[in-house]
């Protein structure tokens, strides 16, 4: 990416937030912009700009540093140390604009607005994620690993882009898939599809 492209799109996003984004790498820039102010359309094009350099990261081989400076400790915490928020304190638990859910660490795609649905858990859930076909999720960004933490039998729900810890998958939800993805507030990123 051209170094006029990332000052620019550093110096629109600080016109936007009104001084509120602090020193950032050119990795961290477009994912310290907002999904709802991407609707400016200067903003947006900038944004894809971005977005299309990061998306070449290797993220397997960023570091716990660089990790740390680019999550806030919460998210950090939770995506980066299989953490858990706690019940009800999410942004996204009662949320459901219509769009698209995106990992907070990489920005894949993980699930869509029209699989939500209120499972009164205190986290955001969803019966199935972005891109599966029936119970094939190998066109997804999400996996699936074991997890036997805390004496508990569970199914870990990860990013499958840059492993960050989602949450989990239970057997109580709703149809068509019975399942219940029950997925972290600060693991989440939304994208407005309006």
């Amino acid at each position: 990416m051209a170094p006029a492209a990332v000052g620019a799109c550093l110096i629109l996003s600080r016109r936007v937030l009104s001084g509120s984004v602090y020193t950032l790498t050119k990795r961290q820039i477009c994912y310290s912009i907002p999904c709802y102010y991407r609707r400016y359309k200067a903003l947006r094009f900038m944004h894809t700009t971005c977005r299309m350099s990061c998306e070449k990261t290797d993220f397997a081989s960023v570091s716990k540093e660089e990790w740390v400076k680019r999550l806030t400790p919460e998210q950090y915490y939770v995506t980066r140390e299989s953490g858990t928020e706690p019940p009800f304190s999410g942004i996204y638990n009662s949320h459901f604009e219509k769009g698209i859910y995106k990992c907070t660490c990489c920005g894949s795609e993980l699930f869509s607005s029209e699989a939500k649905f209120e499972s009164h858990c205190g986290w955001p859930s969803f019966h199935t994620a972005l891109g599966a076909n029936n119970r094939d999720e190998s066109k997804t960004n999400v996996l699936r690993r074991p997890d036997d933490s805390h004496g508990m039998k569970r199914v870990e729900v990860l990013c499958k882009n840059c492993n960050a810890h989602l949450g989990h998958v239970f057997n109580d939800g709703p149809k068509p898939t019975g399942e219940r993805f029950c997925i972290n507030s600060v693991s989440l990123k939304f994208e407005s599809g309006e």
